[in-house]
């Protein structure tokens, strides 16, 4: 396990790069092959409006990166943060704790707010948007969504006191299992029922993006499928019921235009209640 925590404590931007464009690679080929389900869309289009958002949060995390290796090294000098207090408990645990409350307040508690403050909720809707849900949806999140995220994860750093090994081992696992519970594919009944105990799966995932209440007020986790166990916040629908988008904005030629999409987050709130 320090091995392990070494390496990513001075990973290489080329391994990191990788992992994104590795992981994208592998999940774009894998549901070209075995789809999960059919849709009716030009991929390779789809794609490059998703890879643009993609590109603007790898330019936001790449700009704000030294705001979040400073405030990891505040936290060592200083003995800061829960993992300091838990110090005496074997590393590995030390390092799973730690990746599960980065995962708990960065990603599950980020997303969860996006859902329930009305400004953030208007950020976060690009990403709801999309009709074609698949594995470069991952990131197709608005510039400032991108900002808010890093805003939450700058919180769990600073609560937990996590060391650059565990972030940026936090971060790896979190881009991988975006792409993979964000996928078109669809596991096997028998394989999503024990996998989805420990990860987010595309099965569990997918309810997430349905375009109506409750489904999409439901299934916030990333990479651990706890968090919306304890929270109460898991919903179950058969895949064949589940439609992506969402209901305030149904237009799919609309929501698949970049300049209508930026703007879209200055709207007026609107109710899932209006048409």
């Amino acid at each position: 396990m320090e091995y392990l925590i070494n390496y990513f404590e001075t990973i290489p931007s080329l391994h990191r790069s990788a992992l994104l464009v590795g992981g994208i690679a592998f999940f774009w080929m894998l549901e070209s092959g075995l789809p999960g389900r059919l849709m009716n869309y030009k991929k390779t289009k789809h794609a490059g409006l998703n890879f643009f958002f993609t590109a603007t949060t790898i330019l936001v995390n790449f700009s704000l990166a030294g705001l979040l290796l400073w405030l990891s090294d505040w936290t060592q000098t200083h003995q800061w943060g829960l993992l300091y207090v838990l110090s005496s408990i074997p590393f590995w645990a030390q390092v799973l704790i730690g990746v599960a409350l980065l995962d708990l307040i960065g990603a599950y508690f980020a997303h969860w707010s996006e859902h329930k403050v009305k400004v953030l909720w208007g950020f976060h809707l690009i990403h709801h948007t999309d009709h074609e849900v698949d594995t470069t949806t991952a990131n197709r999140h608005h510039p400032m969504e991108s900002v808010v995220r890093f805003g939450f994860t700058l919180l769990a750093v600073w609560i937990t006191g996590a060391s650059v090994g565990v972030i940026m081992l936090y971060q790896s696992l979190s881009v991988v299992l975006s792409q993979f519970n964000h996928a078109n594919i669809l596991l096997p009944q028998w394989v999503n029922q024990w996998l989805q105990w420990i990860v987010v799966t595309p099965n569990m995932h997918q309810i997430h993006h349905h375009h109506q209440l409750p489904y999409t007020d439901a299934n916030y986790g990333n990479i651990f499928s706890l968090w919306d166990r304890i929270f109460g916040t898991y919903q179950y629908l058969p895949a064949d019921r589940v439609v992506f988008g969402v209901d305030t904005y149904p237009d799919a030629e609309q929501n698949s235009r970049l300049k209508y999409l930026l703007a879209l987050a200055f709207k007026p709130y609107k109710s899932p209640a209006q048409k």
